[in-house]
């Protein structure tokens, strides 16, 4: 079910996926795009997406959502299975909104949350650009330095307007040059929700092996079967997940391309958006279904 325009006039209307509430925000017309976004503090589709949409929208249907447990969105996400649970609500979105598939672009968990989706439901996902994806080789080494700066942000003093400045500038990208004090601000005033701060857990770690073993996805035996095609997009600077997991997935999955960016952090599509929107265009539309 489809609901109104919420109640504060923004763009942008919620989707009833289940027991879940999903706001979307969506540009354009013809062959449906979603995209997915990274699950650092005060991320949401439009945080992560803003450069990207527009030049996208020039020929598809352009679907941006804020994944459960993040926005605008319910704030249920339960993580036994993080990136399953996050699967089971875009695919539920999919339903209730008539897509029988779409091409999935994905960033960090968005990534990780898409190539969930096509391991569950092939048939749904007529491609994947995964920048940066999470869940890669994540039980075989220790997290990063930008990854611990993400699951302890709600810890000690709490949320900060310069925490989340250290965090943006130091470990989201390359040069910092570009990020606003604007950017920082909307990013912070975001993690101040009071049900996302209720639900700091949402950037904890794995609580059980059994969880961790489900995060790993290189460790899911569906992906070497996996035919979907794929683009790994990946910073030589990304500091949040390596890059190393790109030559991983390529060397595991049967239609992989992989594509290394010099001089790039954690967010592609944000500090070389013109090259992606035309590497991201290109690749789309050499998969577009008949």
């Amino acid at each position: 079910m489809i609901a109104n325009l919420n109640e504060g006039g923004s763009e942008g209307y919620f989707v009833e996926a289940g027991d879940t509430q999903i706001f979307v925000t969506e540009f354009g017309e013809g062959f449906p795009v979603i995209m997915l976004h990274g699950g650092g503090p005060g991320a949401s589709g439009m945080s992560n997406y803003s450069k990207n949409v527009e030049a996208l929208a020039q020929k598809y249907r352009v679907i941006v959502p804020d994944m459960p447990g993040y926005g605008q969105s319910t704030k249920n996400w339960k993580r036994k299975d993080p990136f399953g649970e996050l699967a089971v609500g875009i695919l539920a979105m999919m339903d209730a909104m008539d897509i029988p598939k779409a091409h999935m672009i994905g960033n960090s968990l968005g990534g990780a949350c898409a190539l969930r989706m096509a391991l569950e439901k092939p048939d749904r996902v007529a491609s994947m650009i995964l920048m940066g994806p999470g869940g890669i080789n994540t039980t075989r080494c220790l997290p990063t330095k930008g990854l611990n700066a993400l699951l302890n942000y709600y810890k000690g003093d709490g949320p900060s307007f310069e925490k989340m400045s250290y965090f943006i500038r130091n470990y989201l990208v390359y040069d910092d040059s570009m990020v606003t004090d604007d950017l920082i601000r909307t990013r912070y005033d975001a993690t101040l929700d009071p049900e996302i701060v209720k639900q700091g857990a949402q950037l904890s770690r794995p609580k059980s092996l059994g969880t961790a073993m489900k995060m790993d996805l290189t460790r899911d035996k569906r992906l070497k079967d996996c035919e979907t095609p794929t683009l790994i997009l990946w910073g030589i600077e990304d500091l949040v997940n390596r890059p190393s997991g790109g030559e991983t997935l390529q060397k595991i999955m049967p239609n992989c391309d992989l594509f290394l960016y010099s001089k790039v952090g954690h967010w592609i599509q944000w500090e070389r958006a013109d090259e992606f929107n035309g590497t991201a265009l290109t690749f789309m539309s050499a998969n577009d279904p008949s």
